[in-house]
């Protein structure tokens, strides 16, 4: 059933909320994806704090004109969905994306994105899409804080042993 304008508006500004509150935002190609398939994935997304939109491509493009960023570089063709990512960790929506299009192979993947206050290409939202969670981060950061004194308290315990 065809939307009527005042519908559309409603997306549109929606959209557009969204991608400017959003600390990123992730545009994704999908085809011949079950309902199963995308309710899980949903879910998924969901339960880490990335809210995922369908929509006609002429209301992303109206959104994204609205919003201020230039659409040309961004290939929107075939079906096409938005996951935007609020709060601290502002990788959440790339990575919960890049792994749900690893599980669901060839029916997701990552066509662009805006990161920063830019639009970005899908190979640079993929290597976004790499980078480790905050809380992972800190962790590593510990450890190498941490490495050189555990190091030392080895040394020493084996030195004592000898002694």
């Amino acid at each position: 059933m065809a939307k009527t304008k005042a519908e559309k508006a409603a997306i549109i500004e929606k959209l557009e909320k969204g991608i400017k509150d959003a600390s990123s935002a992730v545009f994704v190609h999908f085809s011949q994806l079950s309902v199963a398939d995308e309710t899980a994935m949903r879910r998924a997304l969901r339960a880490e704090g990335v809210s995922y939109t369908v929509a006609k491509k002429t209301l992303i493009r109206r959104a994204l004109e609205r919003a201020g960023y230039k659409h040309e570089e961004l290939p929107l063709e075939g079906e096409v969905a938005v996951a935007l990512g609020v709060g601290d960790d502002i990788t959440a929506a790339a990575r919960f994306v890049h792994e749900a299009a690893k599980k669901l192979a060839d029916k997701v993947s990552i066509i662009g994105g805006i990161f920063e206050g830019k639009v970005m290409d899908a190979v640079r939202m993929k290597e976004i899409a790499m980078i480790p969670s905050m809380a992972t981060l800190r962790g590593m950061f510990a450890q190498v804080i941490n490495s050189p004194r555990s190091r030392f308290a080895i040394a020493l315990s084996e030195v004592a042993k000898k002694v």
